[in-house]
Parts: C-alpha cells; structure tokens; sequence
C-alpha cells in the first residue's frame, strides 16, 4: 500500500468566502519573487510525436529552450513535465524521452507525468516497466466516455498506482466530475491530482450585465456542487491552471478568473492546491508569465504563507521534490 501521508487540509473550509471580491484586502504585492514549482508543463517536438489535436499557435515544436524562455525572470526553479496526449505507439517512447530530459541537470524539468490506460490488463507490467525511476510520479489518462471511468480494470488499475506510490492526474469535463468523486472513493489509497480547477469555463461566472463572446461550456451551479463534493475528499489537491486556455478569443483578466480560482482555493484549503502553467497550451489565451502575474494577483489578498504553498510548497511536499 501507499505509505505516503497525504497533506491533510488545515484551514476552515468557509464556502461563503468563495466569491469575495479578490480586490478585498488586496494591500500584498502581486510582484513576490518566490520560487514556483511549475505542475504541468508541456514540450513537444512534432517530428518525434506527432499531435493531431494541435492548431495554431500550438502546431509547433515547443522545447526546453522554449520554455526557458518563457519562464525568464519569473523564478520558476523546477517544473513537472506532462504527457501530451500522443498516440498510443508512441506512449512509451514518450515516457522515455521525458524521464531523459529530467535526468539533465541543467533542465527545470525534474519529474514526469506520463501516459498509461488504466483501462489495459497489461497496465501492471507496463508500469513495472518504469519501476525504480524517482522521477516518474504518475500518469494521466482521458476517459472515452463517462462509463469508463468506474470499470473494474480501471479501479483495479488506479488502485495500483496507490500501492506504487504514484498519482493519478483527473483530467474530466465538468459534466463528468460527479464521476471523479466515485473513482476517488473507491481508490482510497491512490492520490489524485484535479487538472485545471475541474476544466472550469470562466465565462460560466462572468456577471449576468457582463457581455460574453460565447455561451459557457457548462452550467455553473453543477461545477460549484461538484467541486464542493470532490474537495471533501482527503485524496485529491487541485492545480489552478487551464482557465485561460477555455477562453481563446477574449481579453481575460484577473477580476474573470478569481470566482474560480477563489472558489477552488477556500475549499480545497491552502495545503491542497498547485500552481500549474499548462504551458504552452495557455498561449490560446496569455503568455506563461502573463498567466503567473494574473494568478498573483487574483491571490494578493491572502497570507504570503499561502501564497508560496500555492506555488512552490504543496507541490515540493506532494511530488516529494526535495
């Protein structure tokens, strides 16, 4: 079994602090120079894996120069690499590579998610495969369909990976997460990781007078709800990432996002969210550095000890960083 103590939640879970204002109180500077941990970083270079979900300005490669470029004077001292979603051929060759770039001191990089189907009976000894490598620290799968999500072979699968000491990242549309909260009670011992604040579409909580280039993507009471449930549970911590992403073709800013970003923090509590870039994904929308000053901003009412557990802590004590 997994020996790992998951990082209980320590402060008072207050759901009528969700949507303060983030301006209340906002007398900290957003400009805190305090080392981050970036969770979810993507690269990819097309030649070697080739994506067919990518479209400009993402149909190009993005490698480590790249995003040492984009994190320059930003103090972002390690990151998390992420698969991308290749084709299944190509899952372990991935895997490899990224567990290489991390082997290279002179990287930020020094862990891996990597691609498994906990829906293969060949799940085990593709895993064991990776057995002894410090910076594999779990997997991330999407689901084809909601029913997916409870099989068997999958519980069977996730439980494992509470016993090898590795995480399983919860990518789900919002109209799934109700899913999320079963799987997670019935992995007690497997620690999740919710991917960008449950895929929340900001424009679900734009004000009713404020004009929106489109519909929202989901309805905005059930995501509240459904959040709310996941959050009680003490195996899971929240990235606060992909907002940006959902929204392509609007000027966001932080008064958009701090519904969802407020809502996500006071209920998952200070010890039990990560800052993640989803770079260069967030490119549809801002720049990585962009995406950090917002994130400051919308957080600049809260104590600075909270502030450096949201980006650096957390993800240092929960991916055991060092």
């Amino acid at each position: 079994m997994n020996r790992r103590t998951f990082i209980k939640q320590t402060s008072e879970i207050t759901g009528g602090l969700a949507f303060l204002p983030f301006l209340n109180g906002c007398g900290g500077s957003p400009d805190q120079n305090y080392p981050i941990i970036d969770t979810h970083q993507h690269l990819w270079d097309l030649e070697l894996f080739p994506l067919t979900w990518v479209k400009p300005p993402l149909d190009k490669n993005f490698l480590m120069e790249d995003y040492k470029q984009a994190i320059e004077k930003k103090n972002v001292v390690k990151a998390i690499y992420m698969e991308v979603a290749v084709p299944s051929k190509k899952r372990k060759e991935e895997a490899l590579w990224a567990l290489a770039l991390c082997e290279d001191p002179g990287n930020p990089t020094v862990a891996a998610v990597i691609r498994a189907h906990p829906t293969d009976s060949d799940f085990e000894s593709y895993m064991n495969s990776f057995e002894g490598n410090p910076n594999l620290k779990g997997i991330r799968y999407f689901f084809s369909n909601e029913e997916e999500i409870l099989l068997p072979q999958v519980i069977k699968n996730i439980r494992l990976l509470g016993e090898m000491g590795l995480r399983f990242d919860l990518n789900l549309s919002p109209e799934w997460l109700h899913h999320g909260n079963q799987l997670l009670d019935k992995c007690p011992d497997t620690q999740f990781i919710l991917n960008h604040c449950g895929n929340a579409d900001p424009m679900a909580f734009f004000p009713t007078e404020k004009e929106k280039p489109r519909k929202p993507k989901h309805d905005r009471d059930k995501w509240l709800r459904d959040i709310e449930l996941l959050s009680k549970r003490n195996n899971i911590v929240c990235k606060i990432s992909g907002l940006v992403d959902n929204v392509s073709t609007y000027p966001l800013i932080a008064a958009d996002l701090a519904p969802v970003v407020n809502h996500c923090f006071d209920l998952f509590g200070p010890d039990r969210v990560m800052f993640a870039s989803d770079w260069p994904v967030c490119l549809v929308n801002m720049h990585l550095a962009k995406w950090i000053d917002t994130l400051k901003e919308i957080v600049s009412h809260r104590p600075q000890i909270d502030q450096r557990k949201l980006f650096h802590d957390n993800a240092s004590n929960f991916y055991r960083l060092g």
